[in-house]
């Protein structure tokens, strides 16, 4: 077992023969982390949602856009990825480092499978650092009081949070605008908040599909509309283009333009929004 910074028990244990999110997400993404229970899971959800996969790989080019944004144009060197999921190309501090060799990067996730690869999101610039952390987004202040983020990031200075396919398995019982705001909380007047979210708003019986698919190997997964989404960024000032299909956010920010098949397959909201 793992603990977070409050001594509570993270599971480090791996069942390959039950199906978890990180992995088909994984599979989805061409990835080589998944077992034949991942692949089955994700070939499910494809029969509700055949251009899964060109939804993944949006849902990904979106990170690679933003923390581009984020760096050249917000002056950001500072990043919490939670929810990191199983490291692939284009990870956060890849991307950041590539344009400020000074960024820093706190990732955290709670899945021991992410814990396992750890080690690839270490790979800094020597300019920058970066840090995983093993801990439960449920539980804020196991992330913001633990000594590797304090040791990481300057919490004075603007940080921006990376909340990338992570609040659909948040329910509204769990409170995630909560959580959110508690994370913003901590942090000062210029930090930053990106998301983004599965909606059933562009096909609502693909997306029941899709939930029923997930919940029936015992992942919750809850879509949410664009104005429940939006909702997720109280507290802040959406930037420009505001809250939009995923492929569509600023694609001028990626050398490859975005076909319409893409952005209306893409069933993701996603957005950044700016504390005053």
């Amino acid at each position: 077992m793992s603990d977070n910074s409050l001594g509570t028990p993270l599971p480090t244990e791996i069942d390959t023969t039950i199906a978890h999110e990180a992995r088909v997400y994984d599979y989805w993404l061409g990835g080589k982390e998944n077992y034949p229970a991942d692949r089955a899971l994700g070939d499910m959800i494809a029969e509700h949602v055949p251009t899964i996969k060109t939804m993944a790989r949006a849902n990904r080019a979106f990170l690679a856009r933003a923390v581009r944004y984020l760096v050249a144009d917000a002056g950001i060197t500072q990043f919490l990825d939670i929810g990191t999921g199983i490291p692939t190309a284009g990870n956060t501090h890849e991307v950041a480092q590539s344009s400020d060799p000074n960024a820093r990067v706190v990732y955290v996730d709670k899945d021991p499978i992410v814990l396992a690869h750890a080690r690839a999101l270490m790979d800094s610039t020597p300019q920058g650092r970066t840090r995983f952390i093993h801990a439960d987004l449920h539980d804020p202040r196991s992330i913001l009081d633990h000594p590797d983020l304090t040791g990481t990031l300057d919490l004075s200075e603007p940080v921006a949070i990376m909340l990338v396919a992570i609040m659909m398995y948040f329910s509204d019982d769990d409170h995630p605008q909560r959580i959110i705001a508690e994370l913003l909380d901590a942090l000062p007047s210029g930090s930053y908040v990106v998301i983004t979210h599965p909606t059933a708003d562009f096909a609502p019986e693909a997306m029941a599909g899709v939930k029923a698919a997930a919940e029936s190997s015992g992942i919750g997964f809850h879509p949410r509309s664009k104005s429940d989404t939006g909702d997720l960024f109280a507290g802040t000032t959406l930037i420009d283009p505001g809250l939009v299909p995923v492929a569509t956010w600023r694609p001028e920010l990626t050398d490859r333009p975005v076909a319409v098949a893409e952005a209306e397959s893409a069933w993701y909201w996603a957005g950044i929004g700016r504390k005053p």
